[in-house]
Order: C-alpha cells, then sequence, then structure tokens
C-alpha cells in the first residue's frame, strides 16, 4: 500500500462514521421535540370557609340556675405530679337576661361550701378544714356581676366579685352560650351557658402549700336556668 493509499484511507473511514452517526441524531431530536414540557402541580383546592355561628335567641327574663344542672369545677396541680378536681354543688343563683341589651343582663350566684365534692371523703374534710376554706365560720362563696360584654357570637365576658372567707376580688369569665328556648319538659324558657377562669387562690385566703400545691385555679363552669313559672305566667 502506497503512501497516499495510507493517508486517504483515515479519512474516508471518519466520514463513513459521521455518515452513519447522523440519522440517529436527527432521528432522536423529534423524540426530544415530542417530550412534553413538565406541567406546574395544580394548585390544592382552596379550604372551605368556616361556618358562621347562628346567634342563639334569649328570652328576657329572670332565670333561676338549676342546681341538678349546675356544676363548677376547680382543678389545680399537685406537686407537678397530678391535676386534681373538686366540684362545688348545690349552686344557688339567679341571671337576668335583657334580650334588648345584653350588657344589661347580670348573674348572682351562691356556692354552698357543703356541696364541696372532691370524691374523697377525707380529703373534703381537709378543704373544708381551716387550712382552706374554713367552712364552718364562712359557709358560702359568692359571686356577682358588676359588668357584662358581648365577645362575639353567643360568646360574653363577664366581670364580676367572687367573695372566699369574706374577702373580695374581681375575677373573669369567659362565657360560651349552650343554648336557648323552651324547655320540652318544664314548657319554660330555658338557656345554659359554659364559662371558664383562672384565679389564686392565695387571693381568696386559700393558699396552703403554695407553690408545691399550685396557686393558680382554673375554674370550668357549666349551668342551665329557667324563668320560674309564675314569671312565664306574665310573659
Amino acid at each position: 500500500m502506497n503512501t497516499a493509499t495510507k493517508l486517504l484511507l483515515p479519512l474516508a473511514l471518519t466520514a463513513a462514521l459521521a455518515a452513519c452517526s447522523k440519522p440517529a441524531e436527527q432521528a432522536a431530536a423529534p423524540a426530544a421535540a415530542e417530550t412534553p414540557a413538565a406541567t406546574a402541580p395544580a394548585e390544592a383546592p382552596a379550604a372551605p370557609a368556616a361556618e358562621a355561628a347562628t346567634p342563639i335567641q334569649v328570652a328576657s327574663g329572670t332565670y333561676k340556675l338549676d342546681p341538678s344542672h349546675t356544676d363548677v369545677l376547680v382543678q389545680w396541680n399537685h406537686m407537678g405530679f397530678s391535676n386534681p378536681t373538686a366540684h362545688f354543688g348545690n349552686a344557688d343563683g339567679t341571671l337576668v337576661f335583657d334580650a334588648a341589651d345584653p350588657t344589661k343582663s347580670s348573674v348572682q350566684v351562691t356556692l354552698p361550701l357543703s356541696g364541696l365534692n372532691s370524691f374523697t371523703a377525707k380529703f373534703d374534710e381537709h378543704l373544708k378544714s381551716g387550712d382552706f376554706f374554713d367552712a364552718a365560720k364562712f359557709p358560702t362563696a359568692t359571686f356577682k356581676s358588676t359588668k357584662v360584654e358581648a365577645a362575639g357570637t353567643n360568646k360574653f365576658t363577664v366581670t364580676g366579685d367572687l367573695t372566699i372567707k369574706d374577702q373580695t376580688k374581681p375575677v373573669v369569665l369567659d362565657v360560651t352560650l349552650n343554648g336557648a328556648g323552651e324547655h320540652p319538659m318544664l314548657k319554660v324558657p330555658a338557656v345554659g351557658f359554659d364559662a371558664t377562669t383562672t384565679i389564686k387562690r392565695s387571693d381568696f385566703g386559700v393558699g396552703a402549700y403554695v407553690p408545691a400545691v399550685s396557686d393558680e385555679v382554673k375554674v370550668r363552669i357549666t349551668t342551665e336556668a329557667e324563668v320560674q313559672k309564675d314569671e312565664a305566667a306574665k310573659q
């Protein structure tokens, strides 16, 4: 093989390889062009708006608390180990509701300490002793409202004076109106509320064992009240 042939042979092979590769590249190009572009993920549908609460209509009148369906529950922390509770039953009280202007409403409640129940008789005796409520000397606790304010649909803020062991301090209750209407059995206007607050028991002379036993006490209240039949007859 002469020198010219040796030089031409590599060039011919290079050209042949190039010619063979072009169809493959050209075939790949349309395939790439046919690939659809990535699409953005669809937006999640917006969460439905929360339904507005329906205002509950309460008839004006003087309502008597139903002690069978009224409970005042208090809860505290015991040395970081537990959160015991006690109940105050036998509540006696009245609610005066003004439908035209609820801010003119009022509530007054008396809680006999005879109704105090922690479900442990020995502890009940201790709570009623001089270490805590001194029930023999101060047999009742009382609450009397001083201001009622609207706080949203079916919500109220009730400020009042709480008296325990003859020591009176202001307390603010966050109140929710649960329902109102004719009582299905008594056939008179009825209403029901829940309420919460937090107090410091040391403010009322019931501060034994603070801080080992928490000074702050959570209070949860649920109550029903009905217009008395004689007054309902006048409406």
